[in-house]
């Protein structure tokens, strides 16, 4: 009997240490954790918009060099599993990726896999997952097409993640989702990580944010931290554009594509800059994008701020350039990060005759939702005031997240903390055949 029980617990052991080998013993993973580690089964699923929100959506992921064609599935979600049989299969396409071009990280090929999910119906939940078309396929997941026509509309800001992402972002973006679940899509204000090559920090991005990357679709724009120096040349983040699927401006130089690019959104038009670089060919870039737009909602969206908050960061170019198409078109909204602070102000337009106050421009905000934290600095916001820039709040170290609402002829705006605690709030609304705007609410 000893003897049978000794020969169980010999087989057990040989078992688990079999296992064991065959998922952590290779030397291409070592010191990676086990949720770094690429496999079979898709991981760092993420939705983007690439055509028109109401019929369309990108789903992109990744798996090991084992999967060389993977599937997506979609279906009009359902009260019960039956809808499952009714789902689209839609061939995906591959792009392999060495991670091992920066040499911090491991020596791994893995494959990112995209679809374009196209002809779905306006405002109907959809559910889809996403696999190799065998048994490895990804939980269903939902998502809900836009409305084909002006409506009200959701969504979450963030400024910089970047630092200490898994145990400090976390609980703000899972909070962000406790609090606006209905949320149509996420804005990330650069700087998601801090070291741009890092496939750990991207690994760090992916899992803290879990099921809500696949459920909110995010438009990123890209910061000073998502470019470093790689072979003598400073370049874009290595995995910026294998695991985001985004919209290419054609009429951009290459470099800019997938980090310059426009949604339109039930009649709000988000304009997404990559004020890292090549800014001459952006300015052009958004003033075509200004200049005809109709839609009755503009917001713009870069990381660096226009009115930096914090000494010694001023982004001279995005004042001097950037700002005064923002104000010549009617930009209700601009959005930023980099300066690890808050502050939101708003300009009020200066007659050019009377030197008097006119009609209320921009509001412009800069925001951060990591543990990275400055001091602004108020003697350097009141250089802006020949600018038409009035400062309404400023905080110093706390992790925030935004909650804006769009709806009828109103923009309804409320910044919160880690906690969930509103912490600023404003309103306005506009008149869509002047294009007038004036506060509902400034606290």
């Amino acid at each position: 009997m000893m003897l049978k029980i000794r020969s169980a617990a010999l087989l057990l052991l040989l078992a688990f240490s079999s296992a064991s080998t065959s998922v952590f013993a290779h030397e291409e993973h070592k010191g990676m954790h086990q949720w770094e580690i690429p496999s079979k089964d898709p991981d760092r699923i993420i939705l983007t918009f690439l055509g028109d929100p109401a019929t369309s959506r990108a789903v992109t992921w990744r798996t090991d060099n084992t999967v060389p064609q993977a599937v997506a599935q979609i279906a009009i979600a359902g009260v019960n599993s039956e809808f499952a049989e009714q789902a689209l299969t839609v061939k995906a396409q591959m792009e392999p990726f060495d991670m091992g071009v920066d040499t911090k990280n491991a020596p791994l090929t893995v494959h990112y896999h995209s679809v374009n999910f196209e002809n779905l119906q306006p405002d109907t939940l959809y559910a889809y997952r996403v696999g190799s078309g065998k048994n490895d396929f990804s939980e269903w997941l939902h998502f809900r097409t836009a409305k084909a026509a002006y409506s009200k509309t959701q969504f979450v800001y963030f400024g910089d993640a970047q630092n200490n992402i898994l145990s400090h972002w976390s609980r703000l973006i899972r909070m962000a989702y406790q609090t606006a679940p209905e949320a149509a899509f996420a804005i990330h204000a650069g700087d998601l990580v801090d070291q741009a090559h890092r496939d750990q920090e991207w690994a760090e991005w992916f899992k803290a944010g879990g099921f809500i990357h696949r459920q909110w679709t995010s438009i990123p724009a890209a910061g000073n931290h998502e470019y470093k120096r790689l072979g003598g040349e400073r370049k874009l983040a290595i995995q910026w554009r294998p695991q985001f699927t985004l919209p290419v401006e054609n009429d951009l130089p290459k470099e800019l594509h997938e980090t310059a690019y426009t949604v339109d959104y039930q009649d709000i038009r988000i304009i997404v800059l990559d004020s890292n670089w090549k800014l001459g060919e952006q300015c052009d870039y958004l003033e075509r994008q200004l200049k005809n737009c109709t839609a009755k909602w503009k917001i713009v969206t870069c990381h660096h701020s226009i009115f930096s908050p914090v000494a010694k960061r001023d982004f001279k170019y995005g004042r001097e350039h950037l700002r005064p198409l923002l104000e010549k078109y009617g930009v209700d909204l601009v959005l930023n990060g980099h300066d690890h602070s808050y502050a939101r102000g708003h300009v009020r337009h200066i007659d050019a005759d009377t030197g008097e106050e006119g009609d209320l421009g921009a509001v412009y905000v800069t925001s951060v939702s990591g543990p990275k934290q400055y001091a602004a600095d108020p003697k350097e916001m009141a250089r802006y005031a020949k600018d038409g820039y009035q400062p309404d709040k400023r905080t110093n170290l706390v992790q925030l997240f935004q909650v804006i609402t769009v709806e009828n002829n109103s923009l309804n705006y409320v910044a919160y903390d880690v906690l969930g605690q509103e912490h600023d709030q404003f309103a306005i609304t506009k008149d869509f055949k002047t294009n007038k705007r004036t506060w509902l609410r400034n606290k």
